[in-house]
């Protein structure tokens, strides 16, 4: 019977070891697989950042390129040259993981085919819109792969929009509205309403750019667990719309646009958006870089509980196992005590003390040599 009973408890103890171990193995290895998922798609992010850092003095440079060629400057200017060589570089390290080397090349290639564009500055303009919107389409294209438009926090969300779509767009805009006035000066009558079309178009683009640009950054304010970033945006984004304002008012819309007003307007814009993109994205470097913390410290915490549960499993076995193993063992004699049985007094067997002791006992009378004295004394 205690044996049955043993072999039950063992039964039973193999039973819910198993009901612990399965629910517990199947919910780490849950918390594992999402924890990895977020892990990686934020270090991907991290590199989404760092290559969109070297396409944003690439975007100034190509507007500094083009107002420079349509006044008949054939040579880049050395900050084009820089700022292919930096984008180079990042493609160099980050293209494989965001898939981003063919766009790259071929757009390397429209880049170093600008100094030979012809025609005229009408014709040298649309050249360099079709590499700046080559440029923009990289942005969407490392935007895309890096998963910076997927981010399931709201102020990231909301910065990556900000940043690699609003930002190059609007300078890009502002650059060709500029450009589009500056050719409509010397242009024939001829040619000059189809030029003050297009640079109509392009001021309203531009500034439906800034405006989303705007709410971007207003709501990433209104919704980040960063302590930083309202201060770091308010100084730069206010220095930005008055750039703005002030390029809008040298448009002079309707009449004739005052260049000189909006050349400076223009220069101290870009000047402005360079700022706001850095502050950006070191902000968003930031919340990445918590999230890294984060999830490392919940990985291990999910390590630690899954080493506990073992522990305490493996505990719950063997502790009985050691009970009954110790209960199964004979009681020994104490330390020190003979094992030679002593017979006792009260039961010694005849002749055990030697003949002359072997006396019958008398009732009574516990001296055999008694009779012998008494008649001694007589």
């Amino acid at each position: 019977m205690n044996s049955r009973r043993t072999r039950l408890r063992s039964a039973l103890a193999v039973i819910l070891t198993v009901l612990v171990l399965v629910p517990s193995a199947v919910l780490f290895g849950r918390v594992w697989q999402e924890n990895s998922r977020q892990t990686t798609q934020t270090d991907l992010e991290k590199k989404g950042i760092e290559y969109i850092a070297a396409l944003t003095p690439l975007i100034s440079a190509l507007t500094e390129s083009q107002t420079s060629a349509i006044q008949g400057v054939t040579a880049p200017p050395d900050s084009l040259n820089a700022a292919v060589a930096k984008v180079a570089a990042a493609d160099a390290k980050l293209g494989d993981d965001l898939k981003t080397k063919e766009r790259w090349a071929d757009l390397t290639t429209k880049i170093a085919k600008l100094p030979k564009a012809s025609g005229g500055p009408l014709a040298v303009l649309q050249a360099h819109i079709e590499v700046s919107d080559l440029a923009l389409a990289l942005y969407g294209a490392v935007r895309r792969n890096s998963q910076l438009s997927r981010d399931p926090a709201s102020d990231m969300n909301n910065l990556q929009q900000a940043v690699a779509i609003d930002m190059p767009k609007t300078v890009t805009l502002v650059s060709r509205a500029g450009d589009f006035a500056n050719i409509a000066q010397t242009a024939t009558a001829a040619t000059r309403g189809t030029i003050a079309v297009q640079f109509g178009a392009e001021l309203a683009a531009a500034q439906d750019a800034v405006n989303a640009l705007t709410d971007d950054l207003q709501a990433a304010v209104d919704d980040t667990t960063s302590p930083t970033l309202s201060g770091s945006l308010v100084t730069t984004l206010d220095s930005f719309r008055r750039g703005f304002e002030s390029m809008t008012r040298g448009a002079n819309q309707g009449s004739t646009p005052n260049v000189a007003t909006m050349s400076t307007a223009e220069t101290a814009l870009q000047s402005a958006l360079g700022q706001l993109a850095t502050v950006t994205l070191r902000e968003m470097a930031k919340l990445l870089d918590d999230r890294s913390d984060s999830l490392a410290y919940k990985r291990a915490e999910a390590v630690a509980m899954g080493l506990l549960a073992v522990l305490l499993v493996l505990a719950a076995l063997i502790l009985p196992a050691l009970g009954r193993r110790r209960d199964a063992q004979p009681v020994g004699r104490p330390v020190g005590e003979s094992t030679r049985d002593i017979p006792s007094a009260a039961v010694a067997a005849p002749g055990s003390y030697g003949g002359q002791y072997d006396v019958a006992p008398a009732y009574g009378d516990i001296d055999p040599t008694r009779r012998e004295r008494s008649g001694a004394l007589r």
